[in-house]
């Protein structure tokens, strides 16, 4: 008989061990799957949280939580307890974890609780708060897979900067997520822990790379997430599970000590950031993380403190001031599905109606910087993916749509359209130094001319400045079946040209609302099968989140230009506005 191959041993020890750190107590007795692909409910219904944990687990407002936590309404071990038995139960459900360390996580929480009842003090910002962490920052002690067979056995000796930072402000890290081989898929899976699949429906992916985190958040299994964005890994599973997430620029956040593919490539930068059902959690992160002045761990960090100044927009007007928004309702390289459209729509008119101005934003040379970009990605020829395969003998995976068995055995289906193809950018190309050097030429050229472009703007604002931030879809579509989701370059543009972007949900999918667009000139290939991918039925109920871009290094006022943004929509639905 023929033997397995090591690396399948291997994967399939790790899963199991995954599993069988579960309690028992809080396996699911049935799993609702076929008959119900939509499963956000279920922690909620399922009968295994108690109504104390469902109180926990339900509050979305981070702020909440921590002032609940620093007033001993909440214990840290009641919290993370609460929140870990919720996480292990979207697991279940969207195969979203990594690492379950229960005991070393509710034992930190007893400490911290322990300090603050002998001391009165808590031990920084974000005292007793779970944490989850993508699969890249390592904990001292625990592997750190990333995705790989090659990380199996691979245990930290110390903990990433990030990990550091965190205990230093009193966070209980608790949990870590799925994340796809190599990282550079859009899609969440690999060949240790499977796929990650979207709690809105089950048949739908929640995006990548990030993609464990926004399954686990998108199910309240965690207040607060880390994740990492090179092309959009933090954004498309934001807009796809609807979440708020910001993606920094370059160096604002600690990078230092974390596992990466393309280790080493520094012409386009990946960066952390944080993921919540709230804008509270993601400044909450913001400020916590800044004021322990990372740049004194991590040597590329910018030593640029948290600014209030810029939170208070001093460049753009001032906090109550009108500001002028740009939307970009296509970006000519892939047109987006019609519910993106009416997001924007929706998202104008609340603006408009809360005294600011909407302009039209006209892209300037998107498909240069988009071939740019992905050039600069594969300049290795996909060397370093095939260099960690190779250390444990996994196959590379070149495509993420499931086999057959994965189908019937997950429960899940579609009929991709055809033809569904990339063919923007050639065949990776190992390309010599000096034609990298080329490249990051022509990618400071592009940035130069994109920042022109922004700053004639002034022209057609009004107010006396350029526009103050960009609207767009962070994705063409909506979450889409599984292997399907190819388009990145309304997320890339803003990798590329490192301007700081957030995403924010607006809406959901209304198949009477969202009806079929009439063909158009199609721009390319990619363009044409995304056109025919859109199927309302398919799509209903799914949730829908645009993205806001603004500067380079303007954390502060993009949140906060966020909070006006998601201020308005809030008033503008409970006013009635037209949907």
């Amino acid at each position: 008989m023929a033997t397995e191959p090591g690396w399948k041993t291997l994967a399939s020890r790790k899963k199991q061990a995954l599993h069988d750190a579960i309690p028992r107590g809080w396996l699911i007795p049935s799993l609702p799957i076929s008959e119900h692909p939509n499963v956000i409910e279920v922690p909620r219904t399922c009968g295994l949280l108690t109504a104390r944990e469902l109180e926990i687990t339900e509050t979305t407002d981070v702020e909440v939580i921590l002032r609940n936590l620093r007033t001993s309404v909440w214990t840290s071990l009641e919290t993370t307890g609460a929140f870990y038995k919720r996480a292990v139960i979207a697991h279940q459900l969207t195969n979203c974890l990594t690492e379950i360390f229960v005991e070393r996580a509710l034992t930190r929480a007893m400490e911290l609780d322990d300090i603050l009842r002998d001391t009165g003090k808590v031990v920084g910002p974000l005292h007793g708060l779970p944490v989850s962490l993508k699969d890249q920052f390592k904990i001292k002690g625990l592997e750190t897979v990333m995705g790989y067979v090659s990380g199996i056995g691979q245990y930290a000796d110390r903990d990433s900067v990030i990990v550091e930072i965190l205990y230093k402000c009193g966070a209980v890290p608790f949990v870590r997520t799925n994340v796809p081989q190599t990282l550079m898929w859009g899609e969440t899976h690999n060949n240790v822990f499977g796929r990650t699949l979207n709690p809105y429906n089950r048949s739908l992916t929640p995006g990548g790379s990030s993609g464990g985190e926004g399954a686990l958040l998108a199910m309240k299994g965690s207040p607060l997430g880390v994740g990492t964005d090179i092309g959009g890994s933090l954004r498309i599973p934001a807009a796809f599970c609807g979440l708020y997430t910001l993606r920094p620029s370059y160096s604002r956040l600690p990078y230092h000590g974390a596992a990466n593919a393309l280790s080493g490539q520094e012409s386009i930068l990946s960066v952390l950031g944080p993921m919540a059902n709230s804008l509270a959690g993601i400044k909450d992160f913001m400020t916590a993380v800044i004021a322990e002045k990372p740049w004194n761990l991590d040597p590329v960090v910018v030593r640029k403190p948290w600014s209030e100044d810029e939170w208070d927009l001093c460049e753009h007007g001032g906090v109550g001031g009108q500001l002028c928004f740009a939307v970009m309702w296509d970006n000519g390289v892939v047109r987006p599905h019609p519910p993106l459209v009416r997001a924007m729509r929706i998202a104008k008119a609340a603006l408009e109606k809360a005294g600011h101005r909407v302009i039209d934003w006209v892209p300037h040379k998107h498909l240069e910087i988009y071939k740019n970009a992905e050039t600069i990605f594969v300049a290795d020829g996909n060397h370093d993916y095939t260099t960690e395969c190779a250390k444990s003998g996994e196959p590379l995976i070149r495509t993420m749509a499931p086999s057959e068995e994965e189908e019937v055995a997950e429960g899940y289906a579609f009929e991709p359209p055809a033809p569904f193809v990339k063919a923007l950018v050639g065949a990776p190309a190992h390309h010599r130094a000096y034609d990298l050097w080329k490249l990051h030429d022509e990618k400071r050229a592009l940035r130069k001319a994109h920042l022109d472009h922004w700053e004639r703007t002034v022209r057609d604002t009004g107010t006396g400045r350029p526009v103050d931030a960009i609207l767009s879809p962070a994705v063409a579509y909506t979450a889409v079946p599984h292997g399907l989701n190819t388009d990145s370059f309304y997320t890339t543009l803003c990798n590329a040209l490192d301007y700081t972007a957030s995403v924010f949900p607006v809406t959901h999918v209304d198949p009477a609302r969202d009806v079929p667009h009439e063909p158009h000139a199609f721009y390319n290939h990619e363009d044409e099968a995304v056109y025919r991918l859109y199927n309302t039925d398919l799509f209903a109920g799914c949730p829908v989140g645009l993205q806001l871009i603004g500067r380079t290094l303007e954390e502060e006022a993009v949140l906060r230009m966020t909070y006006v943004v998601d201020e308005a929509l809030k008033r503008y639905a409970s006013e009635g506005g037209p949907a």
